[in-house]
């Protein structure tokens, strides 16, 4: 498969600490691909490296064949990368079809100065936004709760708000990682969850996933990276990760 994201001997250092030590690694177009490893292995660093939110200091990220060191977060956003974050960053007293409403006109209505003259087009991007937004809230099982305000949801219900924000975002990502999405959501949910990624990934999406929930990710994933301190220990098949030796020692100390 093509390679759609692709990391370079990526460097990170807080102070003394070595967050992430040259990392290299390629995420493949239409892949699902899990990042994991044990607190403080440098998931996080990595996505906040990815999207600009932190810079390297060392090492060079391409996505397209495109290279990415310096841009901002919103100019890697215009890209086609979206993602989640692992608090859950929405507009709490705005009803659930109001924030994915939000997302959606963001960089459509209010960025484009045409709409700001043509009345009829701002009418014909607000439905267009709307039956999007619907659609998608349809998908992911969350219509019945349109009306509500976010901060009435529960902590699962306000995750998969935001992966919908994030599936909103104009343009549309290409690309969408997804930071501990399953955490805090039940059995069922995580289900749901697990079929709505394959149906996107099917339709074209890539999706980069960092989570503890080892079983999501060993059910979901064509391809599973593991770091430890900062570094690649492993990659692979989810089958030949869990029976890794480095591994399991990085989890379980044997």
């Amino acid at each position: 498969m093509e390679g759609l994201l692709e990391v370079q001997n990526l460097t990170k250092r807080f102070g003394g600490v070595v967050a992430v030590n040259n990392l290299s690694f390629k995420v493949e177009k239409n892949s699902i691909t899990g990042l994991i490893g044990p607190n403080g292995s440098g998931k996080t660093v990595t996505f906040n490296l990815i999207t600009g939110i932190y810079k390297p200091d060392g090492g060079t990220i391409y996505f397209k064949g495109e290279k990415l060191n310096g841009l901002k977060p919103h100019e890697i956003a215009s890209r086609g990368i979206g993602r989640t974050f692992q608090l859950v960053k929405l507009l709490p007293n705005l009803t659930v079809l109001e924030n994915a409403l939000w997302a959606a006109q963001n960089k459509t209505i209010w960025s484009n100065m045409k709409s700001l003259v043509n009345p009829s087009l701002m009418r014909n991007l607000e439905k267009m936004n709307e039956e999007r937004a619907l659609k998608l809230l349809r998908e992911a099982n969350l219509i019945h709760l349109k009306d509500e305000y976010a901060k009435n949801l529960s902590y699962g219900q306000q995750k998969l708000l935001q992966f919908i924000c994030v599936l909103l975002m104009n343009p549309e990502p290409e690309l969408i990682l997804l930071d501990e999405i399953a955490a805090g959501i039940n059995p069922t949910m995580i289900q749901s969850l697990m079929e709505y990624i394959r149906k996107l990934n099917k339709a074209g999406k890539t999706f980069l996933i960092v989570e503890h929930n080892i079983r999501f990710i060993m059910n979901l994933c064509d391809k599973v990276i593991v770091l430890d301190h900062g570094e690649k220990i492993a990659e692979g098949k989810p089958e030949e990760i869990q029976n890794n030796a480095r591994v399991l020692e990085a989890y379980f100390g044997h």
